[in-house]
């Protein structure tokens, strides 16, 4: 069940599990579904439920991503927490999944695209999933400390999307489609990470997940879902500054998943032949799994 009405600070919202699983464990699975994650390269697919119009937000995960670290990390009933929440894909998993679970944007447009997708949908549960617009550096405002079982996102990958498209790693006769040459940001709001240059980029990064540190339960787990990016003809290693950012402000990484995306990619161009060599960074993303140490 959703629910976005009287939102208050802090919010009134579940966050212990109603399972009955050993205290011990840190989620549902059995050892066959444990032993199936453990491979450090994901393939995921998209489903019909799954938003792909790039005019409703210019950039997209899968269900599926969400849904399987909820899977990994997280019990019924526990709650999961997204700062960055777009098109509310989290949400929809969490949804899917029993699991409580809020989002925040600064962008009023995406939270009730959000609420929207939520909307859609009616499962015979309990769980709550709220979408909310405000800043990420506010989340402290709205949930307790130790409460947060997960943090996942895919936040903005800095000034990526600030520059007209050129759709390049597109097969050369379907460049020109109508984003060729527009700029899809995802807003012109100064606190858009998306707006922001590497450097400062990562520091407010750094700032806003210190900020989350407190809300999250010990060894709670952190994903972030990020690439690198290309500018002025120099690879931009987004990633490894993310690595070093969380680490300085209390975050523990745990493991690098690669998200194979080649079976979403089609048609792909041919760029950088014959005289230099680039990957097609299309093919695939990293992601990042943190935790919050013991103490």
């Amino acid at each position: 069940m959703c629910t976005v009405t009287n939102i208050t600070k802090p919010l009134k919202i579940g966050y212990t599990k109603i399972c009955k699983c050993e205290t011990n464990h840190i989620n549902c699975m059995t050892a066959k579904e444990w032993l199936k994650s453990q491979v450090a390269v994901w393939e995921l697919y998209y489903e019909k439920r799954d938003l792909r119009d790039k005019n409703q937000h210019p950039a997209v995960f899968p269900i599926a991503l969400p849904a399987k670290c909820i899977e990994l990390f997280t019990h019924k009933g526990e709650l999961v927490l997204d700062p960055f929440v777009g098109s509310g894909t989290t949400l929809l998993a969490a949804q899917d999944l029993d699991r409580n679970a809020v989002g925040f944007d600064l962008k009023k447009d995406y939270v009730e695209l959000s609420r929207s997708r939520l909307s859609q949908t009616r499962l015979g549960n309990n769980s709550q999933q709220i979408a909310i617009q405000d800043d990420a550096s506010n989340i402290s405002e709205y949930l307790k400390d130790e409460t947060v079982s997960l943090c996942i996102t895919s936040p903005p990958y800095s000034n990526m999307l600030n520059r007209p498209r050129k759709n390049k790693s597109m097969r050369s006769d379907l460049r020109k489609n109508e984003h060729y040459l527009t700029v899809q940001q995802y807003s012109k709001d100064p606190r858009d990470l998306g707006t922001m240059k590497t450097e400062e980029y990562t520091r407010e990064l750094g700032r806003i997940y210190e900020r989350i540190l407190p809300l999250l339960r010990e060894k709670a787990h952190c994903v972030i879902n990020i690439t690198d990016l290309w500018w002025e003809n120099k690879r931009i290693t987004i990633p490894m500054s993310v690595v070093e950012t969380l680490r300085d402000v209390g975050y523990e990484l745990r493991n690098i998943i690669i998200w194979d995306r080649r079976n979403i990619v089609n048609r792909a161009g041919i760029f950088g032949w014959p005289n230099n060599y680039i990957t097609l960074g299309t093919t695939f993303e990293y992601i990042l799994d943190f935790w919050k140490p013991p103490h």
